[in-house]
């Protein structure tokens, strides 16, 4: 995929959380097939904290955690649509859900299978994508 990066605009159903985010206009994006996503159809898009900015909605955001607490999962409290969170394989990045981004200014993407069902084996494959 291309090192060059542009800005990508994103945000929940309702709009209250929006956010910017520093991608390549063409991205890979991994579907995780772990209990969690599998359950409500994220795509991962992960990036390093710095090339992710919150523009609203901080004060509208709950977060869920379970299992080892080391994801943080972010919900818009109006809408209750998880636009991006901090992973466990990526604790030093974000992964933004790929179906809450605009599109704009993407010019090609490919939906990658990662196996979540088998996490422990498999998280390590995704380490360097969170680093600048």
């Amino acid at each position: 995929m291309s090192a060059e990066l542009t800005t990508h605009q994103g945000h929940c159903h309702c709009r209250t959380v929006t956010w910017e985010v520093q991608a390549p206009a063409k991205l890979r994006v991994d579907e995780c097939d772990c209990s969690m996503c599998d359950m409500h159809g994220f795509q991962h898009i992960i990036v390093p904290k710095s090339r992710f900015t919150l523009l609203t909605g901080q004060d509208n955001i709950t977060t869920y955690t379970f299992n080892t607490y080391v994801a943080q999962h972010y919900f818009c409290k109006t809408c209750g649509i998880e636009s991006f969170y901090v992973p466990r394989s990526n604790p030093d990045g974000y992964s933004i859900n790929f179906r809450c981004l605009e599109r704009d200014n993407v010019t090609e993407f490919e939906i990658l299978p990662f196996d979540g069902k088998n996490w422990e084996a498999n998280a390590a494959k995704l380490a360097h994508m969170s680093k600048d």
